[in-house]
């Protein structure tokens, strides 16, 4: 795959930079290295590696996945002008 000078532009304006036409010819160079980079990748055989977290071997800490209020709203709704039960009371705004 590579990019033409129309495409770099295009690309450009979406991310709001001002691009020259010099530096649009410099971008297109540098995103068609980029791109042949990435598809030397995609010939790389990866068929039978698993997916890794590290280099290390290590097993992820993992804590029970338990619904909880957290045992603190006293301390969340601490600074909060008004509240009740626990919850924040706020000013109707739709009517």
């Amino acid at each position: 795959m590579s990019v033409d000078t129309v495409t770099v532009k295009r690309v450009a304006r979406l991310a709001r930079i001002a691009v020259t036409d010099d530096e649009a010819e410099q971008l297109k160079s540098s995103l068609n290295g980029i791109l042949a980079f990435v598809e030397q990748l995609n010939e790389v055989d990866v068929d039978g590696v698993e997916p890794m977290t590290s280099v290390q071997p290590m097993r992820l800490r993992r804590r029970k996945d338990e619904v909880s209020d957290g045992f603190m709203a006293d301390k969340v709704t601490g600074n909060a002008p008004e509240t009740e039960d626990g919850f924040f009371l706020v000013p109707k705004v739709v009517e």
